[in-house]
């Protein structure tokens, strides 16, 4: 059985005046929607190069998302699971 989908990832950076960057990213798959967090802190001794604190705070986000979607997947797999157990026990062998 094959099986295509589309999920929809948005990216938002907002960078403060402290070299504090923050980064939300919002997955959104149609049955749920998930959203990750993630900070990036610039030494105020070091060069300011915006980039790099985008790289940090979008990869930090990414990770909590990855984290969140393995979390309801294996939530998922659980619940299914219990239902399949659950329908052997109720049947009649």
């Amino acid at each position: 059985m094959s099986h295509t989908g589309e999920w929809n990832v948005r990216l938002h950076l907002f960078e403060d005046d402290n070299g504090t960057t923050k980064a939300h990213v919002v997955l959104d798959t149609g049955a749920t929607t998930l959203t990750g967090h993630g900070d990036a802190h610039r030494n105020p001794a070091d060069t300011n190069v915006p980039e790099i604190g985008d790289e940090l705070a979008a990869g930090r986000a990414m990770q909590d998302l990855a984290h969140q979607l393995l979390n309801t997947a294996e939530r998922d797999i659980q619940g299914i699971a219990a239902s399949q157990s659950r329908h052997i026990v109720g049947r009649t062998v």
